[in-house]
């Protein structure tokens, strides 16, 4: 197994490359802070009634942009390749967050909510959702086809951390931009007032909070985008080009230059694919890819991490202190599946993942059922959420990037993202109808889902721990 790489020179690379990680984290949790002052500023609307439903619409719109997103990756990824595809995203990224903090520009009054200013902001939230897909597909594609494969899974695992991180980020962003000022409580439309409470209370939020917010991500972008101008562009996507020369180049610096020339030829070897359909390696490995995506969606993550609030306040405990305990303990096993990923394999960490998780889901369908309140439940909900973020969360992304043959690897990743995407509205908006109905039945359908999750990977994921990405076109040329 090849040790000789070198770390100065990847760890620069992958920590840029992780910047998209740390937007896509970023993006799809601003509205978190955002999305009440928000609705107040368009209650004001005189010539449309803003909705619960179209505030639905416009809380989960950049969820459009990600299925967009994901579903153009591939195409976006053989065209410009990885790291100029990544530009594109933090552009995409730039202008969405500027559109979304003043979707007046040029064609409405500053201040003055209307239905067509609604449709402006709205689209400036799928302009940043189709960055968010670009870069959840390519980040890991990037990294995958950068690292040597016996740190492959680590580096590949550090976008989830960065994606996390991203969210705690703009927790805490969104926090200090509202500073003293408060949110507004509303109900059936109307403004609700606490003692003493007038409107005057919530102006900020309403008028500059919300934009502030979305604004801030601006900086993380152009900062992303100027550092992408220092990292290189793959070696197999430059030897899939033809360029030959900086592909060896790059793979010098990354493994010296013995190393080097080795992989080089592996690569080579492998370079059928300029003319390979998608299923070029039979329909297997394209729907083994699919349904890892759709199982890390349908054990139910997202119902925890945009819902964790609600759930712990129908746990008995304080709704947003549990939250910022949940991302905490959801860091710290993050980091134990990045220095564990290459050591103990990926089919372990799944497997141990889905079976923790299920515990967590079963114990807090149990303590629904039978009124439990307080330490337990919330305990539960914790296990469920920190299980996954040792397994699904970081190891969906590692397999997603390296499991298919470099000669259809752009296409089939765009596929599988793209599906990871509609589950992931799917399993989002379903989860309050389904609480709603029988808090016992979500989480036992999440459980459920989890176990059969382990099964899957137990008889279907082959274990990619220490191959490289020319090793797994073997291995299907072969199946």
């Amino acid at each position: 197994m090849n040790k000789n790489y070198n770390l100065s020179y990847l760890i620069p690379i992958t920590l840029v490359a992780t910047l998209g990680g740390l937007l896509f984290g970023y993006d799809t949790a601003v509205i978190s802070g955002a999305e009440k002052g928000m609705e107040g500023f368009f209650l004001g609307a005189g010539d449309f009634e803003y909705t619960k439903l179209l505030h639905g619409i416009t809380s989960g719109s950049a969820l459009i942009g990600c299925v967009i997103g994901g579903a153009i990756s591939g195409w976006a990824a053989s065209l410009f390749g990885r790291r100029d595809s990544l530009r594109i995203a933090s552009v995409l990224f730039f202008l969405s967050a500027l559109g979304s903090w003043y979707p007046e520009f040029l064609f409405f009054d500053y201040g003055a909510p209307s239905f067509n200013l609604w449709i402006a902001f709205n689209l400036y939230r799928i302009l940043g959702g189709i960055g968010v897909g670009l870069a959840s597909a390519i980040v890991p594609m990037y990294i995958a086809e950068i690292a040597p494969s016996n740190i492959r899974g680590t580096l590949v695992s550090c976008n989830q951390f960065a994606i996390i991180f991203g969210m705690l980020v703009v927790y805490f962003v969104n926090f200090l931009i509202l500073g003293g000022n408060e949110n507004p409580v509303i109900r059936d439309g109307q403004f609700i007032f606490a003692d003493g409470q007038t409107m005057e209370t919530f102006r900020f939020a309403i008028t500059k909070g919300w934009r502030l917010m979305f604004v801030s991500e601006a900086y993380v972008a152009a900062i992303f985008g100027f550092l992408l101008f220092f990292v290189p562009r793959t070696p197999r996507y430059l030897a899939l080009i033809g360029q030959n020369e900086q592909s060896l180049s790059i793979l010098e610096k990354i493994n010296g230059k013995a190393n080097a020339k080795a992989i080089f030829s592996d690569i080579q070897a492998t370079l059928t694919e300029k003319t390979e359909k998608l299923f070029a390696y039979g329909i297997f490995v394209v729907i083994l890819g699919i349904m890892l995506s759709v199982f890390q969606q349908v054990i139910g993550i997202n119902a925890v991490l945009y819902y964790a609030p609600r759930m712990f306040e129908g746990a008995g405990a304080n709704g947003m202190s549990s939250t910022v305990i949940m991302g905490i303990v959801n860091i710290i096993f993050t980091v134990i599946a990045i220095v564990t990923v290459d050591r103990f394999g990926r089919r372990p960490l799944l497997i141990i993942g889905s079976i923790g998780m299920a515990v967590g889901a079963f114990a807090t369908a149990i303590c629904e059922n039978s009124g439990i309140k307080g330490v337990i439940p919330v305990i539960s909900i914790m296990i469920y959420a920190a299980f996954f973020m040792m397994s699904w969360g970081p190891i969906c992304w590692v397999l997603i990037s390296e499991i298919f043959p470099n000669t259809i690897r752009g296409k089939a990743i765009a596929i599988a993202v793209a599906a990871q995407w509609v589950f992931n509205f799917l399993v989002s908006s379903t989860f309050p109808p389904l609480y709603a109905f029988n808090p016992i039945v979500a989480y036992g359908i999440y459980g459920l889902m989890c176990l059969l999750a382990a099964l899957f990977v137990w008889k279907y994921v082959p274990e990619t721990k220490g191959k490289t990405l020319e090793d797994m076109t073997r291995l299907w040329r072969k199946k």
